[in-house]
This record gives structure tokens, sequence and C-alpha cells, in this order.
């Protein structure tokens, strides 16, 4: 089961990757975006996990369950995707493709949510090698929390993180953008409820 504070001293030790280096009201929107995608990839797993053995495999059906959910992602947006590209020189670009590829397949809720952030930016990260290892670190930092619905202690958990680090980093700076998180709970029935934090 994933808490609270699983998540907090995640999201403690991602910030070790950046300070020193960046102004923690930049830093936090790096953290807080790899959150979400991390967030997406889990709960877009479970659901095709339940989807699967839902209609025994049949990609057809599944594909077409997929499509309706309240967030669609795909491979190459996933945060599994990008963890086992987290060594590559590219790295941040590819990053900044996979959350432009989220908010386009994701319409308007999620519209200009990653707008601001750069993943491929030197004047934030620095030089190649430099901005390629804080990422990488970034990605080993979440590689191991499961933010799977299933897994989760607290339907308010993701929002909690969120207002978490914005207590604690430049609050001011977090009003400017909005980030919701929807945390679909299976039902017995396989249907989808989902609860908008913001």
């Amino acid at each position: 089961m994933t808490t609270r504070k699983n998540i907090e001293n995640v999201l403690w030790k991602a910030c070790d990757s950046f300070r020193g280096k960046i102004d923690s009201s930049r830093y936090k929107d790096y953290i807080l975006s790899m959150l979400f995608v991390k967030y997406l990839s889990d709960l877009n797993k479970e659901r095709r996990a339940w989807y699967t053995d839902h209609f025994a495999g049949d990609q057809q059906w599944i594909d077409r369950a997929m499509s309706r959910e309240p967030f669609v992602i795909d491979d190459k947006s996933s945060f599994d995707y990008l963890y086992e590209n987290r060594s590559n020189t590219q790295i941040g670009q590819k990053i900044n493709i996979a959350l432009s590829a989220i908010e386009e397949r994701n319409g308007a809720k999620l519209r200009n949510v990653f707008r601001a952030i750069d993943f491929n930016s030197t004047v934030d990260l620095g030089e190649p090698s430099e901005k390629n290892a804080i990422l990488k670190n970034l990605l080993e930092d979440f590689h191991e929390l499961d933010l799977s619905p299933s897994h989760l202690d607290s339907s308010d958990i993701i929002g909690d993180a969120y207002e978490y680090m914005i207590a604690n980093f430049a609050s001011d700076a977090g009003k400017r953008r909005r980030i919701f998180y929807a945390q679909p709970r299976l039902g017995t029935c396989g249907k989808t409820c989902s609860t908008a934090r913001e």
C-alpha cells in the first residue's frame, strides 16, 4: 500500500536532485509533472489489466474501453517508456514530447498544464551532461513508487502530494497553474467513478 508518507519521501528525494541548481519555485514544477505522469501511467496499466481480464484478452474491446477512460496515454508517453530511456542523451526532449502528447490526447482536461515546463532547458537544468543526470535521477526516484489507484491508501493522496509540494516550495508560484487529479476507482462491476481534485 502506498501511503502519503511514501509519496512525500519520494518527492523530498526528488528535490535533492535539483537543490542548489535551480530555485524551488521552478523545480517543484518538474517534480509535480513527473508525479502526474507516473500516476497516469500506473492508472492506465491498472485499468488495462482490469479490462484484459474482464474481456478475456479481446484486444478490440480492451482498446475501445481504454479509449473511453478519463485520461488516455500512449506507450511512448508512459513513465515506463521514459524510465527505460533514462540514460538516453535526448531524455529531456523525450519527456517534452511525452507531455505534449498527453496534453493533446486529453484535450480540454489537460490543455496547457505542462506549457511552461521544459525538460530540455539548459537555462534551468544546465548543460546536457548535468541536465541528463538530473532527469535520470528524477526518473529513478519515482520508479519504485506504485501509484495505481488500488494501491493508494487514500482517494485524495495525489492531491495531498500536490498540496504538500505547494506548501513547502513557493506556494505563491504554484497558484499560476492547476493540475486536476482524477482518481478512478474500480467498482465491482468494472465501472469507473472519478473524483477531480484541483
